[in-house]
């Protein structure tokens, strides 16, 4: 009988999707474990060997957990929305519900065929109006959200309501926007529906509000920071600019210090943590205000303009020798000189072509503008002038900074660049060539009152006289910002808002959920309004609560007949990955009322483990993280973090062609006779390449997609061939080097795949894939098949196992569970190999050793084991059969084989038991007949025993 991978994985692919193997249960007197992967974005070109990666792993220690005894749910779905969809809607006008569709076949296909144990009855696709009803109303809930610093936790937005009517809102302790005036109960009450609406607007979780974005033209949307790498789009490469936009935003700011110190409570990386740590930028210092001096631009409104600034040196106060403003800064155009304005404006042009993160990233660059302004130094009253530099960042800390040049060296490198003056308060240190920036035995000098203080004396001096002059008070700063929300792009989650006199209004839940209308085009309007902008049936009634066409809005001024202008932008990319997890708590069936029961959601928790990519850190894990902490607040959910474990898989690299084009020809010259000459590597498709790095240069002229580029051209060999270059870079289909499962499946099998994958390195590291290297994984299964299976059929029986079985068995058995607990996943592929080795070597039949094999092996190569427990007689699944018990006395060696040596060398061995004391080995030894024959009749000086290592006759 021989080992037909196809015909077996395709079998059992289809026995588990008939059968529901891998169904969870939301009730079960097992203990529950939740492992899940971060879901995939269904793209056109399917998955590359590089993607299950991740799943591999996931889906072993699922595996391993059942077979454990507990009730695992391990579900997938996709991340459905997204750029790539969109984009290429707009390139071929095909709507992007319909390409999306079609990619997710693909992947489910593909997904199957590998053989994971996925509970497909808890699908999660975020673009599907059943699952993005509940990210719409996980929005309204925190639009009808505040943050109470009191209680330390979000709460429904009627309880800050009664605050104000009851006592105004001077002793309301909340997280919200800056410089909200103060205002009575009496006052309160007296405000119209509009004035109270815009008041709220400064406190609740989500907002409307002026921001500055980073526009990416090209794709007619904002981008959050992470989606934006070396300045340029991480979609496409298109340049990126700073722009100021109403927008909606969440206010995660507001949890800040709670998403610092869950850090310590859940199981991540030191790595992982510290990005998210470093994102968020916890800093202790002061608020100091700076009174802008009145000069002949302002108007006599504006003279009482103040500059305030967030410092973490208050020790360092008088050594500010000037203001930098971020170029976004408001106070920019009320204060700049005309003197200055030509100036000022044109360096204010030039840094919105610059996102925020090549701004930070580049300190070579040096630029600024003097606005021709100064202010006044709180202490010293000397006037400070106030320049603007693209190292200050709007969104950051006020956007405002007070530069001392001697403690901080952009600031250092400013003053020295623009000749500003640089006040040395630091006594001893040389400032000569660059800025001191220690805080450690420092002692204040040139600083009237601090003179001859250390850093946090004078730093507690200075917030103290700052806080009775009423210009500054000590403060904690984060550098974690609000998120923007919004994105001007089509194929996204439309938010549940209208707007009715310009303010918000939720709809409500029984109303949801709001689908995405048709629209003729998916690039914005020609007036530059989103996508949406497009439909002609966006508004909504108020009287049918429906979706209405946007003519029924009412013409005339002052008219109001019930009929509003839906919001035009939609939900960004991080909305539905916020919260997946929870809504795969309950089977897809079972979805109603709620994103889950409650009973659902009791049982599960939270994640067990997750596994996915580090490039995460500071997008998507950090908004799960906030969005489970809202919803504990509300009490939705029961628990404080979405994931208890999270494991970073590596990635897995391909392996790179080049051939070589001789600059100005249309010669390409094979690899070793480039030299020293001037050519051009460019990329070919790896599929043309055999395992010798020899192309097949037919294949290449007759691609469908670059043959023509080819037909024409000479290729110079090198022994009768043409060699590529190799090179190990991303796998990517732009650089040609990617590796479809499909093939490999077909050509080798799916338990080959995920061995070989496994087998490649630790998980956590980066690996280059070699298609060659699988053959080695696919002998082993192969010989593996020999040891249950001969020509006959099956021809394991019920053989009494040796010692040497059941030693070869249990210290597998040991070192594959060690090895699957740690995640070692690498090592227990070479472990199976040496088990084989072993029990084909001592011609094992035992289905006492063999059957609990397979156990341990399944969840690495699931089809192969589940066929031959099969074969073996039993009945269903393997995938729920009790995981072998290591018996830590079948690894006690009952003897010893002693090296017998005579002066140190060694003439012979013997094996004798290990119980056997030192006299009874010395006696055992010495009357063996070789050592008789070693001696001639001498008598030996001494004989050293050492009991179980070695036996030493000397003299």
């Amino acid at each position: 009988m021989q080992y037909h991978f196809n015909d077996i994985e395709a079998k059992w692919q289809k026995y588990w999707a008939e059968n529901q193997t891998f169904k969870a249960s939301n009730n079960s007197d097992k203990p529950k474990y939740y492992v899940l992967d971060m879901f995939p974005y269904p793209s056109g070109a399917g998955l590359h060997v590089g993607h299950p990666l991740g799943y591999i792993a996931s889906d072993i220690y699922a595996r391993y957990k059942r077979h454990k005894g507990f009730n695992v749910l391990h579900p997938q779905g996709y991340d459905s929305f997204g750029l790539p969809a969109e984009q290429y809607a707009i390139q071929t006008g095909q709507h992007p519900a319909i390409t999306t569709e079609t990619n997710i076949k693909t992947y489910r296909r593909q997904l199957d065929q590998i053989g994971f144990s996925f509970d497909w009855s808890r699908e999660v696709r975020t673009s599907t109006p059943e699952y993005y009803k509940w990210t719409q109303w996980i929005f309204i809930q925190l639009f009808v959200s505040w943050y109470n610093n009191d209680s330390n936790k979000a709460e429904e937005i009627s309880t800050l309501v009664a605050k104000f009517s009851a006592e105004g809102n001077a002793n309301v302790n909340a997280v919200c926007d800056d410089n909200i005036e103060s205002f009575s109960a009496e006052q309160w009450n007296a405000f119209d529906s509009k004035k109270q609406q815009e008041i709220l607007l400064h406190y609740r979780l989500t907002y409307l509000a002026e921001t500055e974005v980073n526009w990416c033209p090209a794709l007619g949307t904002v981008l959050a920071n992470d989606e934006i790498v070396n300045g340029v789009s991480e979609r496409g490469g298109h340049p990126v600019m700073r722009k100021k936009m109403t927008q909606w935003s969440m206010r995660i700011s507001a949890y800040a210090e709670r998403l610092l110190q869950g850090l310590d409570t859940i199981d991540w990386t030191d790595s992982l943590k510290e990005s998210q740590r470093n994102w968020i930028g916890k800093s202790v210092g002061a608020s100091v205000t700076f009174n802008v001096i009145p000069n002949v631009t302002l108007s006599a409104v504006e003279e009482s303009l103040k500059i305030d600034v967030f410092t973490t040196r208050p020790d360092t106060i008088f050594g500010v020798s000037f203001m930098t403003l971020a170029p976004e800064h408001d106070l920019v155009s009320k204060i700049t000189t005309p003197e200055q304005k030509t100036e000022v404006e044109a360096y204010i042009l030039a840094t919105a072509k610059r996102s925020e993160r090549d701004r930070m990233a580049d300190v070579k660059t040096i630029s600024g503008a003097f606005t021709g302004a100064y202010a006044e130094h709180p202490f010293s009253k000397e006037p400070i002038p106030i320049w603007i530099g693209d190292y200050v960042l709007a969104g950051y800390g006020t956007g405002a900074v007070m530069s001392v040049p001697c403690g901080d060296q952009r600031d250092y490198d400013f003053a020295k660049h623009f000749n500003i003056a640089i006040p040395n308060v630091f006594e001893g240190a040389d400032i000569s060539e660059e800025a001191f920036a220690s805080k450690d035995n420092v002692v204040i000098a040139n600083s009237d009152f601090l003179n001859g203080m250390n850093y946090k004396k004078a730093s507690k001096r200075a917030i103290y006289d700052l806080e009775q002059m009423g210009q500054g008070e000590g403060k904690t700063n984060y550098r974690l910002r609000d998120a923007v929300f919004s994105r001007q792009r089509y194929w996204g989650e439309p938010f549940p808002v209208y707007y009715v006199n310009g303010m918000p209004q939720m709809i409500e839940k029984a109303h949801l959920p709001i689908t995405l209308p048709e629209v003729e085009k998916y690039l914005p309007t020609e007036t530059g309004e989103p996508p949406l902008g497009r439909a002609d049936v966006w508004a909504w009634d108020t009287n049918t609560n429906t979706v209405v066409p946007n003519v029924n809005l009412s013409a005339v001024e002052g008219e109001d007949n019930g009929i509003y202008l839906l919001e035009l932008n939609t939900m960004p990319g991080w909305a539905g990955s916020s919260w997946y997890f929870f809504s795969y708590m309950e089977e897809k069936a079972k979805r109603g009322e709620d994103f889950a029961s409650q009973d659902a959601l009791n049982y599960w928790e939270n994640v067990d483990l997750y596994i996915g990519g580090s490039e995460h850190a500071t997008g998507h894990l950090l908004y799960s993280r906030f969005w489970t902490k809202f919803l504990k607040d509300r009490a939705f959910v029961g628990v404080d973090e979405p994931f208890k474990k999270l494991i970073n898989q590596g990635m897995i690299l391909g392996t790179s062609a080049f051939i070589y084009r001789e600059d100005g020809t249309n010669t390409y010259l094979s690899k070793g006779l480039v030299k020293d000459k001037k050519v051009a590597p460019i990329h070919v498709k790896v599929q043309y390449v055999n395992a010798s790095d020899e192309l097949n240069i037919e294949d290449l002229k007759n691609d469908a997609e670059f043959g023509a580029d080819y037909k024409d051209a000479e290729f110079i060999l090198e022994d009768g061939v043409y060699k590529v270059g190799r090179e190990v870079e991303k796998m990517s289909k732009s650089k040609y080097n990617v590796v479809s499962p499909d093939a490999i499946c077909e050509q080798y099998g799916a338990d080959s795949l995920r061995l070989y994958e496994m087998f490649l390195g630790p998980l956590e590291q980066a690996k280059p894939w070699n298609t060659a290297g699988i053959t080695g994984v696919h002998g082993f299964l192969k010989k593996l098949w020999k040891l249950y299976v001969g020509e006959a059929g099956v021809i394991v029986n019920d053989a009494t196992p040796t010692k040497d079985n059941l030693k070869t068995l249990h210290k597998t058995i040991k070192k594959v569970q060690e090895d699957i607990e740690n995640f070692s996943f690498n090592t227990s592929v070479s472990t199976f190999m040496i088990a084989v080795n072993e029990l084909t070597a001592q011609k094992c039949t035992s289905k006492a050793i063999l059957e609990p094999l397979l156990v341990l092996l399944s969840p690495y190569a699931p089809h192969i084991t589940e066929e031959l427990f099969s074969q073996l007689g039993n009945e269903g699944s393997i995938a729920t059969a009790p995981f072998p018990i290591f018996e830590a006395s079948h690894l006690v060696e009952s003897s010893k084989n002693y090296p017998i040596s005579f002066n140190g060398k060694m003439r012979f061995t013997l094996e004798l038991p290990m119980d056997m004391s030192k006299d009874e080995i010395e006696k055992t030894v010495m009357a063996h007949e070789k050592t008789i024959a070693q001696l001639e009749g001498r008598t030996p000086k001494k004989v050293i025993v050492v009991p179980g290592k070695i036996v030493n006759i000397v003299g």
